[in-house]
C-alpha cells in the first residue's frame, strides 16, 4: 500500500486524543487521529468532571455546549453501610486558588460527540490499529493492521492504559491494584428526583457511588476486593449483580434501585490499574517526536474522579507547546533543525506534566487504599477520623489550572 504523510499522528479518539486534536485545531494546526474501532467508545458510560477539567473544556470551547446538558453537583457527601450514618459532607459551593468549585457528571458519549463535531470532517479515521512503529530518519513509521503506513513528524500516543505508544517508549503494563470496579448508568423515562450532590457509600472492602448527570440519567460504580470466590461471580453478569446487590444491602433504596433497574450487560468487571510514580521519574514521557498522553501516560485509580479531567489538561498543555514549536518552524528549513524544535515542545509538555501525574497518581491510589478497607480497625481510621480529609482531598486535587491554548 501507498505510505501516506502527514504532520501530527494521534493514536486513540479517546477523550485525550480529541481534546488535543481540537487544541491543535484551535491553534490552526491539523492532525489525524487513528482510531482503532468503527465508531467513538463510550465505555466508561459517565465521569465526574471536576474544576479543572471545565477549565480545560472551556479553552477548546467546548464547555458551555456541555454544562447545558449536564446538571452542577452542590456537593459530597458520604455514608458508611457499616453504621448507616453519614461520615462527611463536603460542599461544592466555595472558591478555591483557581476559582470557583465546579463539578458535574458528564455522560462520555456526549463529551467525546461534543469534541468531534468540533473538528474539521476526516480528522479521525476509524478502523485505524496501530501495531507497529518504526524509525525512519527524522520521521516515525505507523504501520496499520490493514496494512497502511503513515509517515509522521510527530506521534502522540492516546491509545489508553494497553498503549502499543507507551510501550514503544520503555513503559510497562500498568500495575494491577487487586482491586475491581463496574460502572454503570440508567436513563429514565421521567425525571428521577434525586439529589443533585456526588453520594458515597462505603462498606468492608467496597465503595460505590451513585450521581446524577441529568434530569434523567444517573451514573453508578462500585469498587472493591474480591473474595475467593471472586473469578466464578465475575464471569456471570446475573451473579455479579446479585452479589454487588447483596453488598449495597443497607444503601437508601432511592440510591439502590439506579443499580437495581439497570441491565445486565452493564455488569462487566475490570481490574482497576495504576502506572508505579517512578516510572515517571525515570520513563520517557517523550522522546524525540513521540510522547504519551491521558491513561497511556499516567493510569490511575478512579478514587479521586481525576482520570478524564488529567486528560483534558494533557491535552492542553500538548496542543499549547506543540503550538509554539510549529510557530517557529520555518517549512523551507532543514529536517534536523524542524525535528529538534518539535523535540523541545515535547520535552516542555513532558516536565509540565510529569508531576502533577505523579502527583495524582500517589493521591488517588492512597485514597483508595483508605476507602476501601476490609478490616475493623481500617474502616473504622476511615469513617472516624479521615472522611472529611478525603472528600476535602477531591477538592484539593482539582483546584488546578491547565492555562490556556495560547501562552501569549
Amino acid at each position: 500500500m501507498e505510505t501516506v504523510v502527514e504532520d501530527i499522528v494521534i493514536v486513540g479518539a479517546g477523550i485525550a486524543g480529541l481534546t488535543t486534536s481540537l487544541g491543535l485545531h484551535r491553534l490552526g494546526i491539523q492532525s489525524l487521529v487513528l482510531e482503532s474501532s468503527e465508531s467513538l467508545r463510550a465505555a466508561g458510560f459517565a465521569l465526574t468532571t471536576w474544576t479543572n477539567g471545565w477549565k480545560a473544556l472551556d479553552a477548546v470551547g467546548v464547555g458551555d455546549i456541555l454544562r447545558h446538558q449536564h446538571v452542577q453537583l452542590h456537593g459530597n457527601v458520604t455514608t458508611s453501610l457499616i453504621t448507616g450514618q453519614q461520615t462527611s459532607t463536603t460542599s461544592f459551593q466555595g472558591t478555591g486558588k483557581h476559582g470557583p468549585c465546579e463539578v458535574r457528571c458528564l455522560r462520555r458519549k456526549m463529551l467525546l460527540e461534543a469534541l468531534t463535531k468540533e473538528l474539521p470532517g476526516g480528522t479521525i479515521r476509524f478502523m485505524s490499529k496501530l501495531v507497529a512503529i518504526e524509525e525512519s530518519g527524522f520521521y516515525k513509521l505507523l504501520h496499520l493492521a490493514d496494512g497502511t503506513t503513515i509517515k509522521t513528524k510527530v506521534l502522540i500516543g492516546c491509545d489508553g492504559v494497553n498503549s502499543v505508544v507507551a510501550k514503544w517508549l520503555g513503559f510497562k503494563e500498568a500495575s494491577h491494584t487487586g482491586r475491581y470496579a463496574i460502572r454503570g448508568s440508567l436513563e429514565m423515562k421521567t425525571n428521577h428526583g434525586f439529589e443533585s450532590a456526588f453520594m458515597q457509600y462505603f462498606g468492608k472492602g467496597f465503595r460505590s457511588g451513585v450521581i446524577p448527570c441529568d434530569d434523567k440519567t444517573t451514573y453508578w460504580f462500585v469498587t472493591w476486593i474480591p473474595s475467593n470466590q471472586g473469578s466464578e461471580i465475575e464471569d456471570n453478569p446475573a451473579k455479579l449483580k446479585q452479589s454487588m446487590l447483596n453488598k449495597l444491602e443497607k444503601m437508601p433504596s432511592d440510591a439502590r434501585s439506579f443499580i437495581e433497574n439497570t441491565g445486565l450487560d452493564a455488569f462487566l468487571s475490570f481490574p482497576l490499574r495504576y502506572r508505579h510514580p517512578w516510572e515517571l521519574i525515570f520513563g520517557n514521557i517523550s522522546k524525540g517526536n513521540v510522547c504519551v498522553v491521558g491513561d497511556a501516560l499516567h493510569p490511575a485509580t478512579p478514587d479521586l474522579g481525576q482520570g478524564g479531567c488529567l486528560a483534558l489538561e494533557d491535552g492542553i498543555v500538548l496542543a499549547r507547546c506543540l503550538g509554539e514549536a510549529f510557530s517557529k518552524i520555518d517549512k523551507d528549513e532543514q529536517e534536523e533543525d524542524q525535528y529538534k524544535k518539535i523535540e523541545e515542545g515535547l520535552k516542555k509538555y513532558a516536565n509540565q506534566r510529569r508531576w502533577r501525574s505523579i502527583d495524582v497518581i500517589i493521591a488517588s491510589y492512597i485514597a483508595g487504599y483508605i476507602q476501601e478497607a476490609d478490616s475493623k480497625l481500617r474502616t473504622f481510621f476511615r469513617d472516624k477520623v479521615s472522611a472529611a480529609f478525603l472528600s476535602s482531598l477531591f477538592l484539593k486535587k482539582s483546584d488546578f489550572d491547565c492555562g490556556k491554548l495560547s501562552s501569549s
